[in-house]
């Protein structure tokens, strides 16, 4: 099915954003109370997620939220202040933050940015935009798909193997970012057989194998965490040699998939930058089972003066996941105004324009992998479009869940707590005992 161009237009009011039918769809007001980046790319990550629905599906909020910041010093009027409200902070300080990324990499995130326009565009203001972007992106001819796929594949260790975008030839300029991350466990995990998810999950009959933490190991950590919007959530975090946390947290089932997120990215993030985290005692809920855990108790000899211990494991389903984004059909994703701003730079005001995200993830038992690439295209358009209607304790992870993979890296890295891959987990796999062996000691498969 072909997918379709989004024709877009703009006020000159800074303040007012007029949708294809002329009417003013909001008034944009920046949220200044936000803290931190990390929590900018947060509150991004439930726009983006909320849009992609409740299927299973993996996303990099971040990547799409890089592609913004690297436009958003070009931005002015309507644009720049739509930008700045996707973005949830000030254009300079995501663009700062975008530069950062790009030029401090992360050990076990590959992060790459390009931008590439047709030989016949070619305008000073476009230069001045050019010049002035981070040193690591890629800047060039506009040629043909294979050397977009060819990007596309070289940025994301293999992983995506085509550019998320078909070229054609109106198409003027093109954006693209990219993030990936093959890594290792610290500590594999174990496998036993699916009925340990429980009685209450749907997956323990369709399931051979599941995912169990090593009872001896110090590289998983998991505990029921209680929160202020969904109430007690299992959490479980795999660590992976050099600084990738993968954060698991499972809700009762029927919290939305959108606000397991928003607090998967909480956790992870908190756990990524050692920030302390509301535990619940497991001497203060019920014994049994129920569909996140299973509480038992029993007599022995304990070390602890109170002469209480609580242990966790937690079991969990392998998974993998590929998505396609269409960024585009969600006005409130930024994408609007990106092109927008491409479109200026680029001297056109008649445009159409394309925003996907191509993006994979994979869980086993012996590591985590996973790419994306962002990528936005700009092309000329015969005529504007008219107004019309779009239509668009063992903790037990046994139902839909969230994943989020956030980076740590010790002192002042742009990346440390920084979420970098998010996942919302509805079709899992069987967790086979033989996994595909390490090619090297670096951690790639």
């Amino acid at each position: 099915m072909a997918r379709r161009r989004r024709l877009v237009r703009y006020s000159d009011d800074t303040s007012q954003v007029v949708d294809r039918g002329g009417i003013v769809r909001h008034s944009v007001v920046v949220d200044t109370g936000l803290a931190d980046t990390t929590e900018a790319v947060a509150r991004y990550a439930r726009l983006l997620h909320r849009s992609a629905g409740e299927g299973h599906h993996v996303a990099s909020p971040l990547g799409a939220w890089i592609l913004l910041a690297l436009c958003g010093p070009a931005s002015s009027g309507a644009a720049r202040a739509e930008l700045a409200q996707a973005l949830g902070c000030e254009i300079d300080r995501a663009a700062a933050m975008a530069r950062a990324l790009l030029s401090e990499p992360h050990p076990l995130v590959a992060a790459a940015a390009g931008v590439w326009r047709r030989r016949d565009v070619d305008t000073e203001a476009l230069s001045r935009w050019l010049a002035s972007l981070p040193d690591p992106v890629e800047a060039g001819t506009l040629t043909d798909q294979a050397a977009l796929d060819a990007w596309a594949r070289r940025n994301t260790l293999e992983l995506i193997e085509k550019f998320p975008i078909d070229l054609s030839p109106d198409v003027l300029l093109v954006l693209a970012t990219a993030l990936a991350t093959k890594v290792s466990w610290e500590e594999p995990f174990d496998t036993v057989p699916a009925t340990a998810l429980g009685p209450h999950s749907p997956w323990a009959s369709t399931l051979s194998r599941v995912l169990r933490t090593p009872r001896r190991g110090s590289k998983h950590s998991q505990f029921i965490a209680s929160t202020d919007h969904v109430g007690d959530v299992a959490v479980h975090t795999a660590w992976a040699d050099g600084g990738l946390l993968v954060t698991s947290v499972a809700a009762q089932p029927d919290v939305p998939a959108a606000d397991v997120l928003a607090i998967a990215y909480r956790l992870a993030s908190a756990i990524a930058t050692g920030v302390p985290v509301a535990k619940r005692s497991l001497f203060d809920l019920p014994l049994g089972p129920a569909p996140l855990w299973d509480l038992t108790e029993r007599h022995a000899h304990v070390t602890a003066p109170s002469g209480r211990e609580e242990h966790c494991t937690a079991v969990l389903p392998a998974w993998a996941a590929q998505s396609q984004l269409n960024l585009g059909a969600d006005p409130t994703l930024g994408f609007d105004a990106a092109a927008a701003t491409l479109a200026a730079l680029a001297g056109v005001h008649r445009f159409q324009y394309e925003a996907q995200q191509a993006a994979m993830a994979r869980y086993s038992r012996t590591g985590f992998e996973a790419a994306a690439v962002t990528g936005m295209m700009v092309a000329l358009s015969a005529r504007l479009g008219q107004p019309g209607v779009i239509r668009n304790a063992e903790l037990r992870f046994g139902h839909p869940f969230a994943v989020v993979a956030a980076a740590s890296q010790a002192g002042s890295s742009p990346w440390h707590g920084l979420p970098v891959f998010s996942a919302w987990i509805t079709e899992p796999e069987d967790a086979g005992d033989q996994d595909r062996v390490l090619a090297c000691g670096c951690g790639c498969w």
